[in-house]
């Protein structure tokens, strides 16, 4: 069988020979251009675009598409029960009371849980247990659950301070931390407060043998106060406010006076956190969400907190002017890494802690950075 060109050439012989022959070859050499360009030979420029840009077209999602497929999956954690300490004044009680601890994880179709836990070492109890999943927590509790080797992450920076004092009665005669020598204390071992107190004793030069301590919890140590069993209370919000702004208790020290760093944090059970990281996401996202509505609507926060808590508004008023009672919702920061670790080796010294630790082991900012993203990516639609 003939080609084309050969076709040609028989056909026109003499001295048009040689033209034909350079027509034909050009046309076969821009022919062979096109197929080696992916385009079909003897299409048209059009047809050939369209077959260039045909996969691309099938392999980007459409902007509907992409949305539908970042959405929860309704049955993805169906049947998942997530274990929430609820009980603390500020954006948790706003977020339990509001439902938005329970909304947004239940957009993957897990449930929520509350309990009411008094304070870190009951925490770190319920989440060595397995009946606590992710907890708002203070510095001195994250460095005893690392110690007692409790497998957590630390998510977030929940505060940038300890709103606990150092309270006596009105009528004292303690006027300063030196004046505790000798004298009794209430305070909840392994609490911020707690913390505060070993702080306070060490920048005066007095040790824990210089006071006598009885670790009581917030409701029994209020008791035992109230009622001239101890000398001095060491103790956190509300409870700080409730004494102070009655006018029965003054204020000897507090973490801004004797200058240190507290901050809060939240924590998550590290196999938790592995397992389940949307649904660690959804409480993150739960509680900036409280953040900025208590920040918005402080007084309707102020009235909703004391009638959970069963105390005065002014009580809960004054416990949420306290600048280190300002909740946040941050990447762990460098500044709060830093004091930790001091404070670990400080309680390791103590005897506290039975081991040296590197506090920056346990911090994990992926949560909480992906988090703030996906809500600036929202507020920017």
């Amino acid at each position: 069988m003939h080609t084309v060109q050969e076709e040609i050439i028989m056909k026109n012989k003499g001295t048009a020979l040689l033209n034909i022959l350079l027509f034909a070859a050009i046309i076969f050499v821009l022919a062979a251009c096109g197929n080696q360009n992916g385009g079909a030979a003897g299409s048209s420029p059009a047809a050939s675009h369209a077959a260039s840009t045909e996969p691309a077209a099938t392999a980007t999602e459409s902007p509907a598409a992409s949305e539908q497929s970042s959405q929860p999956d309704p049955n993805q954690y169906k049947g998942v029960v997530v274990q929430l300490e609820g009980s603390q004044v500020g954006p948790m009680i706003v977020a339990k009371e509001k439902g938005w601890f329970a909304e947004e994880i239940g957009k993957y179709g897990a449930t929520v849980e509350f309990q009411s836990l008094a304070s870190a070492s009951q925490y770190n109890e319920a989440l060595a247990a397995g009946r606590l999943d992710i907890v708002r927590t203070g510095y001195i509790g994250t460095i005893t659950a690392q110690a007692a080797d409790i497998p957590f992450k630390a998510l977030a920076e929940g505060s940038s301070g300890a709103p606990d004092a150092i309270l006596v009665p009105q009528a004292s005669e303690i006027q300063s931390i030196k004046d505790l020598k000798g004298k009794t204390i209430a305070v909840a071992k392994g609490s911020s407060s707690w913390g505060l107190l070993q702080h306070a004793l060490k920048k005066e030069g007095l040790s824990p043998d210089d006071v006598k301590l009885v670790n009581l919890q917030p409701s029994d140590a209020q008791a035992a106060y109230q009622g001239g069993q101890v000398d001095a209370w060491v103790i956190f919000e509300p409870y700080r406010s409730q004494e102070t702004s009655s006018g029965s208790s003054r204020i000897v020290a507090e973490s801004n006076t004797i200058g240190i760093f507290t901050p809060g944090y939240v924590i998550a059970r590290t196999e938790f956190a592995d397992k389940y990281p949307e649904l660690v996401e959804a409480f993150l996202k739960a509680y900036q969400k409280a953040i900025e509505w208590q920040k918005a609507n402080l007084e309707e926060a102020i009235a909703l907190n004391a009638k959970i808590k069963n105390v005065s508004e002014d009580t809960i008023r004054a416990s949420m002017a306290n600048p280190s009672s300002e909740p946040t919702n941050l990447p762990v920061s460098a500044e709060a890494t830093t004091f930790q670790q001091q404070t670990a080796d400080f309680m390791f010294e103590l005897g506290e802690i039975k081991k040296k630790i590197d506090v920056s082991a346990v911090i994990d900012n992926s949560f909480i950075e992906k988090t703030l993203a996906d809500l600036k990516a929202e507020s920017n639609k």
